[in-house]
């Protein structure tokens, strides 16, 4: 996700369930225009949206935040290069996931066969 050397310069994230966007924006070192302009450009932002249309950001989101901002602050890609970057990364993880589930299916398959055979 994040290199560590990006991590050094970036507040540690507090183990907090939700966090709005002014609270993100001081974590990620990013204007809140900015996180508004990104949740556009981004479909994997998609912050919690409450009373009065307040954004409530998880974790996770703050993490996507952090993987943009280096991409496109550190790493010089452009938004469409980023967005391309981001999407490919999940579907490796799709990839990764379904291969490591399986895995598991196979391995829980050979004991029930075991099992079976006694």
């Amino acid at each position: 996700m994040l290199e560590p050397s990006n991590n050094d310069e970036l507040p540690a994230i507090p183990g907090k369930r939700y966090f709005t966007i002014g609270e993100v924006s001081e974590l990620c070192g990013v204007k809140p225009h900015v996180l508004r302009y990104w949740e556009q450009e981004f479909p994997q932002l998609k912050p919690v949206k409450r009373r009065g249309n307040r954004r409530y950001y998880q974790r996770q989101d703050v993490l996507v935040i952090r993987q943009i901002r280096a991409l496109l602050y550190d790493q010089g890609f452009t938004i469409g290069g980023a967005r391309n970057r981001l999407e490919g990364e999940e579907a490796r993880d799709d990839v990764t996931q379904a291969h490591q589930l399986a895995r598991q299916l196979r391995v829980e398959l050979e004991e029930l066969i075991k099992i079976l055979r006694r």
